[in-house]
């Protein structure tokens, strides 16, 4: 094997997790987290960065952000902020000194340690598809969210090595009452993959039965837990200029025990954020340092990231878009903010197409080469994301990750390096200017690996692809969401942890779960 070629495996789990194949299984890239070594886009000259953090600090010094916490609110206000009821300003030598207690990296580790993953830095990680309602599949069409395709969505987010981590639940099984959902669902995370998973911050209950349930799963004790990232946390404000009970809990149950926090306004320019991009994508960071700052006070070096959602609307119709040149800039510009922050950047793999067509590719492809661009470190929804995030789907899944593995082979050194062999001066000579490279040693020591292989594309030409029944990319991308269900084994766990896990269950489910209004 050529030097620096792509190690491949025939599919995701331990150590690649290598068995059995058939036709539909085509051999993936391994488990290799890219590192993003290209100088990121930086559409802002340093008066442009200077001109944005004085806006921040304006709106936070000045206008103020809505906490609507009141522990929250009185923890600010005896580290000297100015709080009037849910309104809270802060200075900017307060906000700079708070946001620099937090770590530019860190690292998380599930319960498989071949499988930790770090934030920050070069480095950048791809999720799964988080939050939708509907699920859509070539053969059912939409349909609302069910404990079935949730565990499906989980067999992919464990099959495909592109996958870094396991997200919020990649479609919302609404079959399961909401009281004992997030034990279900975490249970089949944990066993389903051995991969970081996530907590909604929706109050403490949830919180603190999804902490227990990673602590058990990693089979370590609560101390350890608390003193090192096992898990993490994503929040949203509620924009314009706000921060939400439950999430603001959930958030500081994280700080206070070492486990990360993304903060991820979710503004649309036009419509919950003024109409242009560094307007909107002002407003954005200010409400994510707002909250960076409440977790820096509760405990000084607490891992936390800068996330963005920055898009536009559709002006006619009022509906958000994404994939836009718009959010593009808006991702490129909070990239370059949060490196003067000196905080890991999240951002996302998004459109607002309906199904897995040509409009869901392109305007996912944008968003995924912002991401790079921007010098992301966490890409949410990066496989699978549809109608704007109401639809999860298993064959935009696949077709997502056939783009994530190019992303991630374009990243890796073998695309540029230069050494002898690369240079291939004796190759060169060898062929002259009359023959041809098919057949010269120097390719047929390398024609196996010397390029990235797709995943789903097919590369035949039409009377090929005609003969081969002509099928399109979705009908493949089906096809092979069939095989990986059929042929699907989950990574190992231990016996007796897997016995506490659900005794665990079992016990929460019996006392009631989580309180709710239905």
């Amino acid at each position: 094997m050529a030097k620096d070629a792509p190690r491949r495996t025939r599919s995701g789990g331990r150590a690649g997790n290598a068995r059995r194949t058939t036709s539909l299984l085509p051999p993936q890239m391994a488990w290799n987290p890219p590192i993003n070594r290209d100088k990121p886009t930086e559409p802002l000259d340093g008066e442009g960065v200077e001109a944005i953090h004085k806006g921040c600090m304006r709106i936070l010094s000045e206008i103020g952000i809505e906490f609507l916490n009141p522990e929250a609110c009185d923890i600010l206000k005896k580290a000297g902020c100015k709080v009037d009821g849910t309104n809270v300003k802060m200075d900017e030598d307060f906000v700079m000194e708070m946001v620099g207690h937090a770590p530019s990296e860190f690292t998380i580790t599930p319960r498989n340690p071949d499988r930790a993953i770090t934030m920050g830095g070069q480095h950048m990680l791809f999720g799964n598809v988080s939050s939708p309602p509907n699920s859509w599949t070539l053969e059912r069409g939409k349909e609302s969210g069910s404990f079935e395709m949730y565990k499906d969505f989980i067999k992919l987010t464990q099959f495909f090595n592109c996958i870094h981590f396991a997200g919020g639940y990649p479609v919302e099984p609404i079959d399961i009452h909401a009281g004992v959902r997030h034990l279900d669902c975490l249970f089949e995370k944990l066993t389903l993959t051995d991969k970081a998973v996530h907590a909604y911050s929706l109050g403490r209950g949830r919180v603190e039965d999804v902490m227990e349930m990673t602590r058990i799963a990693a089979g370590i004790s609560r101390e350890q837990f608390d003193s090192q990232p096992y898990m993490y946390t994503n929040i949203n404000s509620v924009s314009p200029l706000k921060h939400d009970f439950p999430m603001l809990e959930g958030a500081m149950i994280h700080a206070r025990r070492m486990q990360p926090v993304i903060v991820t306004p979710f503004t649309l320019a036009g419509a919950m954020a003024p109409v242009t991009m560094s307007g909107a994508v002002t407003l954005s960071l200010a409400e994510g340092l707002a909250a960076i700052v409440l977790l820096q006070v509760v405990n000084p070096g607490a891992p936390c990231a800068i996330g963005t959602f920055t898009s536009n609307v559709d002006m006619k119709t009022g509906a958000p878009a994404f994939g836009t040149p718009e959010y593009m800039r808006a991702t490129q510009m909070t990239g370059q903010m949060g490196r003067y922050y000196g905080l890991p950047v999240r951002s996302s793999g998004v459109c607002a197409a309906n199904v897995p067509d040509g409009q869901a590719m392109w305007e996912t492809s944008n968003s995924l080469w912002a991401a790079v661009q921007s010098g992301t470190n966490v890409v949410y929804h990066a496989a699978g994301w549809l109608e704007g995030g109401l639809i999860a789907s298993p064959e935009k899944f696949i077709m997502d990750c056939d783009v994530l593995q190019q992303i991630q082979r374009y990243m890796e050194p073998a695309t540029y390096a230069t050494t002898p062999d690369d240079i291939a001066i004796d190759a060169i000579k060898e062929v002259g200017p009359d023959g041809h490279y098919f057949g010269c040693q120097h390719t047929q020591e390398r024609y196996e690996t010397a390029f990235y292989s797709p995943l789903i594309s097919d590369w035949s030409n039409y009377e090929a692809w005609d003969l081969n029944g002509a099928t399109w990319t979705a009908e493949r991308a089906h096809k092979m969401y069939k095989g990986i269900m059929a042929e699907f084994e989950a990574p190992p766990m231990d016996v007796a942890i897997r016995e506490e896990l659900t005794d665990f269950v079992n016990r929460r489910k019996a006392e009631g779960g989580v309180e709710t209004d239905f």
